[in-house]
C-alpha cells in the first residue's frame, strides 16, 4: 500500500515537471519578447497610474500608454533604420568604387610599399573588406526575411505590455500569494526585489543620458552636422532598453567616411569604441551597486554573462538575476539562523 502511494506521488511529480517543461517549450520562442513587455510595463507603470487617475478607466488608460509608447519607439526605430539603411547602401557603393590597394600603397612607408610585404597587406585587407561587404548584404537579407517573425515578436511584446499595465498589480499579488514564506519576510523580500529592479532600470536611464551626452561631445569635437539634434537622439536611444547609442553614432561615423571626411570618421570611430562604449561598462556596476546595495563585482559578472546568454538585453537581465539569487540566499540564511535560535532556546529551557 505504501509503495503504491509512493508510486502515485512520483507519478504526480513527473506529470507536474513534464507540464512545466512543455510550458517552457511553448513560450521559449517568444520568451525575450515577454521579458521586454514586462520590463516596459514596469518602467511605464507610473505613467499608467497617472493616466488612470485622470480617465478612471483601466483598459483605456493601459491602451493609451501602450500605444503611445510603442508608437514613439516605432517612429524612432524607423527613422534610425532608414538612416542606417541609406547610409549603409551609400557606404557599400563607395567601397565598391574605392581602389583599396592604391590607398594602402600611398599610406604605407616607401620601404614597405616597394616590397612583397605590401602585396600581402593589400591582399589581406581586400579580403577583409570583401568579407565585410558580404556580411552586410547577408545581415540585410536576413533582416528582410525575418520580418514575419519580428512582426509576431512585436505583437507578443505589445500584448504583454498592455496586460502588464492593466493587470500587473493583480498578477503580482497572485504570485505573492503563492509564496510559502511568512508575511513579514515576504514584505521584506518584495521590497528588496522592487529596490533592485528600480535600481537597474534607473541605472539604464542615467547611463543612457550620460552616454548620449558623451557621444554629443564627440559629435561637436569632430564637426558632425546637426550635432545637437543627434545628441538628443542618442540620449533617447541610449535610455531605451535593448537598444544602445551605437545605433546612432555608428551610422554617423559611416556617413563621415562616405562624404570623404576620413580623419573625422577615424577619430569618431576611436572615440566611440574607447569612450562611448566603455561608459556603460564602467558606470553601470557603480550606479546599480550603490542604489541596490549589491557588490560591483556581482553587477559586472551579471552584465558580462547576461550579454553572452541573452544578448544586449542581458546588460539589464543579468545583474537582476544574480541580485535575485543573492536575495533568496540571504533570506534562506536568515530563516535558518532564526530556526537555529529557536532550537537553541528550546534546548536551554
Amino acid at each position: 500500500m505504501i509503495e503504491r502511494e509512493t508510486f502515485k506521488q512520483i507519478l504526480n511529480y513527473m506529470l507536474v515537471i513534464g507540464l512545466f517543461i512543455l510550458a517552457f517549450l511553448v513560450i521559449q520562442p517568444i520568451i525575450f519578447s515577454m521579458i521586454y513587455g514586462i520590463l516596459l510595463a514596469y518602467l511605464f507603470y507610473p505613467s499608467y497610474r497617472w493616466t488612470k487617475s485622470k480617465i478612471k478607466n483601466e483598459t483605456l488608460s493601459a491602451l493609451i500608454v501602450c500605444v503611445g509608447v510603442l508608437l514613439i519607439v516605432l517612429v524612432i526605430i524607423a527613422i534610425i533604420f532608414w538612416a542606417l539603411l541609406s547610409q549603409g547602401i551609400d557606404f557599400y557603393l563607395t567601397l565598391q568604387k574605392l581602389n583599396i590597394g592604391e590607398l594602402i600603397t600611398k599610406s604605407l612607408p616607401e620601404f614597405i610599399s616597394t616590397s612583397d610585404l605590401s602585396s600581402t597587406i593589400i591582399s589581406t585587407i581586400n579580403s577583409s573588406f570583401s568579407q565585410l561587404i558580404a556580411n552586410f548584404v547577408t545581415r540585410l537579407s536576413d533582416l528582410i526575411f525575418n520580418l514575419p517573425d519580428l512582426t509576431v515578436q512585436f505583437f507578443v511584446l505589445a500584448f504583454i505590455f498592455f496586460f502588464g499595465l492593466r493587470d500587473g498589480a493583480a498578477a503580482f499579488e497572485y504570485f505573492r500569494s503563492l509564496t510559502p514564506i511568512k508575511k513579514e519576510t515576504q514584505n521584506k523580500f518584495f521590497k528588496h526585489f522592487e529596490d533592485i529592479t528600480k535600481s537597474v532600470l534607473i541605472g539604464q536611464v542615467v547611463i543612457g543620458i550620460i552616454q548620449g551626452l558623451v557621444a554629443g561631445i564627440g559629435y561637436f569635437i569632430f564637426g558632425v552636422p546637426n550635432a545637437l539634434l543627434l545628441t538628443v537622439l542618442t540620449v533617447v536611444i541610449g535610455i531605451l532598453p535593448i537598444i544602445g547609442p551605437w545605433l546612432v553614432w555608428i551610422p554617423v561615423d559611416v556617413y563621415l567616411f562616405v562624404i570623404g571626411r576620413d580623419g573625422a570618421g577615424l577619430g569618431l570611430l576611436l572615440y566611440g569604441l574607447f569612450l562611448i562604449n566603455w561608459v556603460e561598462v564602467i558606470l553601470r556596476p557603480i550606479i546599480v551597486s550603490r542604489r541596490a546595495q549589491i557588490n560591483e563585482v556581482v553587477v559586472f559578472i551579471g552584465m558580462m554573462g547576461g550579454i553572452y546568454f541573452f544578448g544586449i538585453i542581458g546588460l539589464i537581465i543579468g545583474p537582476l538575476i544574480l541580485a535575485y539569487v543573492l536575495l533568496v540566499l540571504e533570506l534562506y540564511q536568515k530563516h535558518n539562523l532564526s530556526e537555529d535560535n529557536i532550537i537553541f532556546q528550546k534546548a536551554e529551557s
